[in-house]
């Protein structure tokens, strides 16, 4: 089991010389231990992480700043699933020390591991638990009730326990997702837009939308397709990566384009030739990468993503809170376009 270097820890094994600050830990967090409670603990997180293979991490937290030990966390393997846990000396909760340790464990178990789903549990009544469980993308899945021990300030027997998961595609999705969060973008204001036309089709900006800052909505343009003087549809540009939702992630589900063809002029390319003549407009704001989703019953705008050259990168499940799962849509094709 190797050491592992966050950005303010360090995870290692577990020495005999760590009894005093892991005694004061549990005693802090949990019921108070006895000494051969502690010191039988210690005993089984170091044979446990000499183990080959290794099958349950058990790590010591270290302060870099200070040197002193704060916590604890591991990683328990059950086939290709695990389970993770930590904890934390209640004088540094809230700091994010919590989903530092829980999202490096999550590192190590898809990354370096590669298992498909790592769960973790924790009382219903341990808000920074749980939210440091979704800051690091977990997914709660059930509530038992009574499904535990109650803590020690409860003065009741038994207490509520939260369960939470994340699957190794959602794990994929979350990096990808934080990487197209970090792509430039340059917005200054709306640029003068002239007719865009190919000679088949033009595009005219009958809309410019500001951003929305305290709903994280990014400024857009909103074209009319038009053959001759007839409209015959709409497309619409975001400009920017970031957008609304628990992780600013609106816009990797929503892309930034959308389109609609009215239905008699379909199957004629022109959505196609519509995203082309939005190159200029992208290009003035610094964007180098488009994302384009179409629900996978919608076989005609994959179509039109592929003749594109836009390369597929996954099949995405929705989350909960955004739009298209309330509006009855449950996954998304995930296609990225490159202006470069």
């Amino acid at each position: 089991m190797k050491t592992i270097e966050t950005e303010r820890l360090i995870l290692r094994k577990f020495t005999p010389d760590d009894f005093a600050a892991v005694h004061s830990l549990f005693y802090m967090v949990w019921e108070p231990n006895t000494e051969e409670q502690t010191r039988a603990f210690i005993n089984m997180a170091i044979s446990k992480a000499n183990e080959t293979p290794c099958t349950n991490y058990q790590y010591a937290a270290v302060h870099k700043e200070t040197g002193n030990l704060i916590g604890a966390c591991n990683l328990a393997l059950s086939g290709d699933e695990a389970e993770t846990g930590w904890i934390l000396h209640r004088d540094l909760w809230e700091q994010g020390f919590g989903a530092e340790m829980g999202k490096t464990m999550l590192q190590l178990g898809f990354d370096e591991l590669s298992l498909c789903r790592v769960v973790a549990r924790c009382d219903a009544e341990n808000y920074g638990y749980y939210r440091a469980m979704e800051k690091i993308g977990m997914r709660r899945e059930g509530l038992f009730v009574e499904g535990r021990r109650a803590h020690k300030l409860s003065d009741k027997q038994y207490g509520d326990e939260l369960s939470y998961a994340i699957c190794k595609d959602e794990w994929d999705t979350g990096k990808e997702i934080a990487y197209y969060n970090a792509l430039p973008v340059v917005f200054n204001d709306f640029i003068d837009v002239p007719v865009l036309s190919d000679n088949v089709i033009h595009l005219v900006c009958i809309a410019k939308k500001p951003a929305v800052p305290e709903k994280k909505y990014v400024p857009s343009y909103d074209f009319a397709i038009c053959k001759g003087s007839e409209k015959i549809g709409e497309i619409n540009l975001r400009i920017g990566y970031v957008g609304y939702g628990p992780d600013s992630s609106s816009l990797y589900y929503g892309g930034q384009i959308g389109y609609n063809v009215n239905e008699e002029y379909r199957g004629n390319g022109y959505a196609g030739r519509a995203c082309r003549l939005l190159h200029p407009v992208v290009k003035a704001h610094g964007m180098t990468k488009l994302l384009i989703t179409n629900n996978v019953t919608n076989t005609a705008s994959r179509r039109v993503c592929e003749k594109l050259g836009a390369r597929f990168l996954r099949l995405v499940r929705l989350p909960e809170w955004i739009d298209l799962y309330k509006e009855g849509q449950r996954f998304s094709n995930i296609f990225e376009w490159s202006m470069e």
